[in-house]
């Protein structure tokens, strides 16, 4: 579920077909006090993060540290191949010409931050080549939204009916 180590976990959960039932179903459970363990949508839900009580991501700032490395390490290598390892007069630039080295700067900044991204994101969230995450209902990547507890945190009756009042089309339960 939040992270990969859990295993065995038994789990009731509730399938919602409109993410603004599931948005007034998660505010519900957060006035009944109830613990959700996690919220699965197929496409990001605006509003959802602050009522789970989620922190704003900091992959931005990772993407901005990776593009300084591609910034750096673009401007420093032209600075030493046209100054030092390599230094010829093409088109009547000097050795150093910071304004033709902007482009190649440009390219690798994006291109650092980019994959560097890409790989702190996948290495937080578990994902990769060879990794098989558990999951729920196939439904849930398609056209169903989720509210999942675990069983041993709440009163399994409890939530039966707090799915059935809040319009849950469906509650399930399973061990992942």
């Amino acid at each position: 579920m939040r992270t990969a180590s859990h295993k065995n976990l038994d789990v009731v959960y509730g399938l919602y077909d409109d993410e603004e039932i599931m948005l007034d179903a998660v505010r519900q459970a957060n006035k009944e006090h109830l613990d959700i363990m996690d919220v699965y949508s197929p496409f990001p839900v605006h509003g959802l993060d602050p009522l789970l009580g989620l922190e704003e991501s900091r992959l931005h700032v990772a993407g901005f540290v990776f593009g300084a490395m591609g910034t750096l390490t673009a401007f420093l290598g032209m600075t030493w191949i046209f100054t030092k390892d390599w230094p010829i007069i093409f088109g009547g630039k000097p050795y150093w010409s910071v304004p033709a080295f902007i482009p190649i700067t440009f390219e690798l900044t994006v291109l650092f931050a980019a994959i560097g991204m890409v790989v702190t994101f996948y290495t937080i969230c578990g994902l990769g080549p060879g990794v098989t995450n558990p999951y729920l209902d196939d439904r849930i990547t398609d056209d169903k939204f989720c509210i999942a507890f675990d069983k041993s945190n709440v009163d399994v009756s409890a939530v039966e009916s707090f799915f059935a009042s809040t319009g849950a089309s469906e509650v399930n339960q399973k061990t992942i």
